[in-house]
């Protein structure tokens, strides 16, 4: 796999990816994306606004999904377009030929693991962080890794948690989860967990949660197999 780097404006992502063809085609993917949430924008600014479901008069693939997640979860739609853009880039590599392969959209990942990969977690200031990752075993289905905080990066969180990682099979809903979770949870008040199985958890869209408050760790669910790592920080995909 060849690592990438992609950036246009709020997106800032790593591709992973065989070649530069399909590095091209999900970057392409991408941008159709971006420009079809623009255009909702520009039609309906309160779709960027809102920090409670809603949903525009008009909108295609990737806006629809942004609704249902923003639904779903009990956030405003733009709480999963990190999450979107990254499904429709992935997409398109998958159109263009690619068996395996991995956008990292500012923290919020889908991925097509055709081999075993691991994915480690940054939590800040956290004394976990950076200490240990997830292995992603292969599939031929794609898979969400999404995660919010309230401590690191410049999105918006209602919440304290370093990191709250949401493993699924839908990178719009794990990403609007994660915010929803982010939000909500605390080492006191589990409550969002009950939510969360009476809904994206019975759609199938989350498998589990894996969430760090400074050396508490809280899981839910189903998570992959953790291991001892040492996250090299020059991999955290960040701006240039």
């Amino acid at each position: 796999m060849k690592r990438f780097h992609f950036e246009f404006r709020e997106t800032i992502a790593t591709v992973m990816a065989e070649n530069d063809a399909l590095y091209h085609a999900a970057k392409d993917g991408m941008m159709r994306a971006r420009h079809e949430v623009e255009r909702c924008i520009a039609a309906d600014p309160f779709f960027l606004s809102t920090f409670s479901p809603y949903r525009p008069s008009e909108g295609g693939r990737t806006i629809q999904r942004m609704v249902s997640a923003g639904e779903s979860a009990g956030v405003g739609p733009m709480a999963s377009v990190a999450g979107a853009i990254a499904w429709a880039g992935l997409e398109a590599m998958m159109e263009a030929g690619a068996t395996g392969g991995t956008i990292d959209n500012g923290g919020d990942i889908a991925l097509l693991p055709d081999r075993g990969m691991s994915i480690g977690i940054y939590a800040g200031n956290s004394p976990l962080s950076g200490k240990f990752a997830f292995f992603m075993p292969p599939s031929h289905e794609i898979v969400a890794v999404c995660t919010s905080s309230a401590t690191v990066g410049h999105s918006i969180s209602l919440g304290i948690a370093d990191a709250v990682t949401v493993f699924g099979s839908n990178p719009a809903a794990a990403d609007a989860w994660a915010t929803a979770i982010c939000n909500a949870l605390t080492p006191e008040d589990l409550g969002i967990f009950d939510r969360l199985e009476g809904s994206a958890a019975a759609a199938g869209d989350v498998n589990g949660v894996f969430a760090i408050f400074g050396d508490l760790a809280i899981r839910w669910g189903s998570i992959p197999r953790m291991k001892p790592a040492r996250v090299d920080p020059d991999l955290i995909t960040r701006g240039m």
